[in-house]
């Protein structure tokens, strides 16, 4: 039996179980590769998820944001049974894949060119707080 080790262990980092469990949760979710995607920096503060869609219609796919949580679907419609396959190769099945994005991330839109959908991001510019603690006594 192998013990996993977990770099929030360390007590060092206090309060980060539920990241934690939302990477062990993302890694669960990345498990079905399909459909593939590439995830690309398109600039200083702007990323791309392309996937790979073949056979979708844009009315066939959706995207859909909450909170955290980008979830990307396509459904294909009813098959025409007039069709009559003797080799069926290409595969036409449903799928739904889920991206966690990072706090303050916007999806700017999505497009669908020759069988990839890509959606961008934007990732505004971070304001840096300082925060003075007051040391109160005691006695």
């Amino acid at each position: 039996m192998t013990t996993r080790m977990s770099v929030f262990g360390n007590p060092l980092l206090l309060g980060f179980d539920e990241l934690e469990a939302t990477l062990d949760r993302v890694a669960k979710m990345a498990s079905d590769g399909y459909p593939p995607y590439n995830i690309e920096q398109i600039g200083e503060d702007r990323l791309r998820i392309v996937l790979a869609v073949a056979g979708f219609a844009p009315e066939h796919l959706a995207i859909e944001r909450e909170g955290d949580q980008l979830t990307v679907a396509g459904r294909h419609p009813p098959e025409d049974t007039e069709r009559q396959f003797l080799h069926r190769g290409i595969a036409s099945r449903q799928f739904q894949r889920s991206f966690l994005l990072a706090d303050g991330l916007l999806v700017d839109g999505a497009s669908l060119d020759n069988g990839l959908l890509s959606i961008d991001l934007t990732r505004p510019p971070r304001e840096e707080v300082v925060q003075t603690i007051k040391i109160d006594t005691v006695g």
